[in-house]
């Protein structure tokens, strides 16, 4: 961790970030720490581990659902995962729902871990994680139910999640969609067009270019340039794009 970054989440930390706290914690690594010579005043990693601790502890027995998930983190106690997903924690839910999916936890019958899948991502979904919103609209799809795919992929969009917004404005540019979406190459090129902001590269960038090219055969100038315009106003009006990362 650099000098800049310690310093950043040492005064976050102060505030009552518990993230900070637990990026603290886990700075075991830093030159300081390991020559035993940080400046005085600083605390080391097992000082933030037990007032991360006790910080979340103690928001966890107030019921926040959040601070039950950080307890998670810092005790690894499946328990407290369980517990906020139960108080309605939306990434909680798509965490331990993954889980699940990958072979988590035991169930003596497949069906009833692919029904405990899809009950926690719809809850996520519902609580307004879109990386949820996306596991649930996957599972709709796959039993055919198109129309909650369409709906989900949509909401998850315009919540900014990447993945999604190139998903749904591929969807958008096929003219026999097997979901069912509408064509529309305008919006679809509008929303590629967005994506080309991406500055990190990566795949969905390199897509998005190889789409975008594709969609424009189909348009006219001035269909581009309408494109273009809306464009600039899903920027406006819709949160940054995100691949909604975990925090920790």
């Amino acid at each position: 961790m650099t000098p800049e970054a310690q310093n950043a989440y040492e005064a976050s930390a102060l505030q009552g970030n518990i993230y900070s706290m637990i990026r603290l914690a886990d700075n075991s690594d830093d030159l300081c720490v390991a020559m035993g010579n940080c400046p005085e005043g600083r605390k080391d990693p097992k000082e933030w581990l037990e007032i991360a601790k006790k910080t979340a502890g103690t928001q966890a027995a107030e019921g926040n659902a959040e601070s039950m998930y950080l307890m998670f983190r810092i005790t690894g106690n499946d328990e407290w995962l369980e517990k906020s997903a139960a108080n309605g924690f939306a990434f909680a839910q798509y965490y331990l729902g993954t889980g699940y999916r990958d072979g988590k936890g035991f169930f003596i019958l497949p069906s009833k871990r692919n029904e405990t899948v899809e009950n926690l991502m719809k809850a996520s979904a519902e609580g307004g994680y879109p990386r949820g919103m996306m596991e649930y609209a996957a599972i709709r799809a796959e039993k055919k139910d198109f129309e909650n795919y369409r709906s989900w992929n949509k909401k998850a969009a315009e919540a900014g999640y990447t993945s999604a917004v190139y998903g749904y404005a591929l969807n958008l540019s096929t003219k026999a969609s097997e979901f069912g979406f509408p064509y529309d190459p305008i919006t679809s090129y509008a929303l590629m067009h967005l994506l080309l902001e991406l500055d990190g590269g990566g795949d969905i960038l390199d897509a998005a270019k190889y789409s975008i090219e594709k969609i424009s055969e189909n348009l006219s100038s001035e269909q581009i340039e309408k494109a273009k315009i809306l464009s600039k106003e899903w920027k406006a009006n819709h949160p940054p794009l995100s691949y909604f990362p975990d925090k920790l």
